[in-house]
């Protein structure tokens, strides 16, 4: 990753109203305001536009820096050591307007999501957010043999497996707590919980660290992109941070509920206050806070997904924000950017599935089975090569040993599946015969 230039400091000679002369006189001025009102450019881009433009680089951005500031405000008595901007221009009001459409209570009926498939839909998102946020912090494995793994219970063969059971772990634990204040021993508990026999040191585990001798890293150059905050200051940051996360501080303005989730997941990895997992860390109270608010379908989209498919773009919204005299807007763009790419692909994902079961229903319209079945058969047609335990269907489906236990039954009862033994278990496959059945039916 290419570490961004920095941006230059405003010419002492500089004069607001002659650079929106020359602007106007260019016929740019429009495009000047439209670029920072939807676009929000950082410095480089800025840069090239200049020359484009025939206008001195250093004086547009400081005209660019002029503007922005008369657009923004975070004054945060709770947070004295934090010093940051948040801008409102359009491309962020839209996207929140948006979102209050879609991730909120107007969608809480079926719309959205069948309720009769919500608790295999929340399983499975939980899942993919928890392999997603492990690999960008480097846990190496493919999202097929994690799935699998925590599926069927089975034990983490790596520290990666881990990583990903744990953030699986911690995944469910907002979801179950998310009534509660986010408080320094909840985020604690949270690290115990993602970073659980991950450290060479088992005492690292939800605790703050003690050391300075930290630094963010680019792990393609090798160069240091940030110094966090000496460990001396950690504790009253972390009780700063609380207060601000749990709505204690009377603000002079509204903040959106997910601007400010957003900026709550910038902070913990600006605090940085353990030695590893920060970033699982800040993306996990990200989505507490959201589902806290209310953002209920938030619980089922993989924002870190999109952030993986995208990881320079991530790490380039931090060092704008850092470079740019801590100018939060460029962080909080990139994630509505993300949250919308996740909500689209749920979207895209569920109404997928919807068609395929309704296709599945079609082909077995003369049989008793129930919705769990169904999508055990939709399996089998993605893949005949695939098996089944009882546990997998106990944890794919959120059900009990019996339930999962008499589902696999039935379909051998009905000729779907055959069962071996392997071991001390039991593994369910398809039968061929079966396979080619609704494969002829489906042409």
């Amino acid at each position: 990753m290419r570490i961004p230039e920095g941006p230059p400091i405003t010419p002492k000679d500089f004069v607001y109203a002659e650079v929106l002369s020359q602007l106007s006189e260019k016929k740019k001025f429009q495009e000047f305001l439209d670029i920072n009102d939807n676009k929000y450019y950082y410095w480089e881009k800025w840069k090239y536009l200049a020359d484009d433009w025939k206008i001195d680089a250093k004086r547009l951005w400081a005209a660019v820096k002029t503007w922005r500031i008369s657009n923004k405000r975070l004054s945060i008595s709770s947070l004295p050591k934090f010093k940051f901007l948040v801008g409102s221009p359009s491309v962020v009001q839209q996207a929140l307007h948006a979102f209050d459409m879609n991730l909120g209570g107007s969608l809480q009926g079926d719309s959205i999501i069948p309720s009769e498939d919500r608790d295999r839909y929340l399983i499975s998102s939980l899942m993919e957010e928890a392999i997603a946020s492990s690999q960008l912090e480097g846990a190496a494995t493919t999202r097929k043999v994690a799935k699998e793994m925590l599926e069927n219970n089975r034990k983490p063969r790596n520290t990666s497996e881990q990583m990903i059971l744990n953030n699986y772990e911690a995944m469910k634990w907002i979801v179950e707590n998310k009534s509660m204040d986010i408080t320094k021993d909840a985020i604690l508990q949270i690290h115990a919980i993602l970073t659980k026999n991950t450290f060479s040191e088992r005492s690292e585990e939800g605790v703050i660290r003690k050391s300075d001798d930290i630094n963010v890293v680019d792990v393609q150059t090798g160069k240091s992109v940030y110094t966090p905050p000496p460990a001396d200051q950690l504790e009253q940051l972390m009780d700063d941070f609380c207060h601000f996360a749990n709505d204690r501080e009377k603000l002079s303005f509204f903040m959106h509920p997910i601007t400010k989730g957003i900026i709550l997941h910038f902070l913990m990895g600006y605090i940085h206050p353990f030695a590893d997992g920060n970033g699982r860390t800040a993306r996990t109270i990200f989505y507490w806070y959201l589902i806290k608010k209310g953002y209920w379908l938030i619980e089922y989209m993989s924002v870190s997904r999109t952030i993986l498919n995208s990881k320079a773009q991530y790490a380039h919204a931090y060092l704008h924000t850092e470079l740019d005299d801590n100018d939060l807007t460029y962080f909080i763009i990139y994630n509505l950017r993300s949250i919308n790419i996740a909500m689209e692909d749920l979207k895209s994902y569920i109404q997928r599935k919807t068609a395929e079961k309704q296709n599945i229903i079609t082909l077995l319209r003369n049989t008793s089975f129930n919705d769990r079945q169904i999508g055990l058969i939709q399996e089998i047609l993605k893949d005949v090569t695939i098996y089944f335990t009882v546990a997998q269907v106990q944890n794919k489906f959120g059900v009990s040993n019996q339930t999962a236990r008499n589902d696999l039954g039935g379909l051998v009862e009905n000729g779907v599946l055959e069962e071996r033994r392997s071991g001390r278990k039991s593994q369910f496959l398809p039968l061929p015969a079966y396979i080619r059945k609704l494969q002829k039916a489906q042409k």
